[in-house]
């Protein structure tokens, strides 16, 4: 009886302590997607997390390793959101669909939920390898995920179409989120959106569903 309890005791400090981790990586995932590597500190992110600085290394082995974790996250949960925008489109609309909603207004407006590589790419060459490979994987799975929704999937040229889309996308997305013009915001989507997609599917305004 005596064991089990310990047991029972012990796995709830697990599973708190797993749901704790977990809420701190989240926070930091956010926080490097508003503020970029530079600007998230341990400090700061202890605290949005309701809990000590000193309680980091319970955690964690270094702040790299937490970056590393965060960034892993934020990709994650941007290469998910692109796969579902593209699942959910009608036959054949995966690619106009997952362009449309990339190249949103809403895409640019709401940094904390953005693509990682727009918020973080001028920073990630700086960085820890663990946070580089996290990045480089995420890239070759975004490149694999494009190419799939691509008109050239099954061809010889798909990958590299998607290679140069996904680098055309974001670096759309960066300049329109730089400028404090919202008309040139507007236009430098809309210019890439028109690149992309076929003549036929190309229009005026991208889509303000984000990605």
């Amino acid at each position: 009886m005596m064991s089990n309890m310990r047991n029972d005791n012990s796995n709830t400090r697990a599973a708190a302590k797993q749901a704790t981790h977990e809420r701190i990586v989240s926070v930091a995932a956010r926080a490097i997607r508003r503020s970029g590597y530079g600007g998230t500190g341990v400090a700061d992110i202890m605290k949005e997390a309701g809990l000590t600085h000193g309680a980091f290394y319970a955690h964690f082995a270094s702040r790299e390793a937490m970056l590393a974790e965060a960034a892993s996250l934020a990709c994650a949960e941007s290469a998910a959101v692109v796969a579902d925008v593209a699942a959910q489109a009608a036959l054949d609309q995966g690619w106009e669909a997952l362009l449309r909603a990339y190249l949103s207004k809403a895409h640019v407006q709401h940094a904390e939920q953005a693509c990682p590589l727009v918020a973080l790419g001028s920073e990630t060459a700086r960085q820890a390898p663990e946070v580089r490979r996290v990045t480089t994987q995420h890239i070759k799975g975004m490149v694999d995920l494009i190419a799939r929704q691509s008109p050239d999937w099954g061809q010889a040229q798909a990958h590299e179409r998607a290679m140069v889309t996904l680098s055309t996308m974001v670096g759309s997305l960066l300049l329109a989120r730089a400028v404090d013009d919202p008309a040139l915001s507007d236009s430098l989507r809309e210019a890439a959106l028109k690149q992309l997609l076929p003549v036929d599917q190309a229009t005026d305004h991208a889509s303000d569903s984000g990605a």
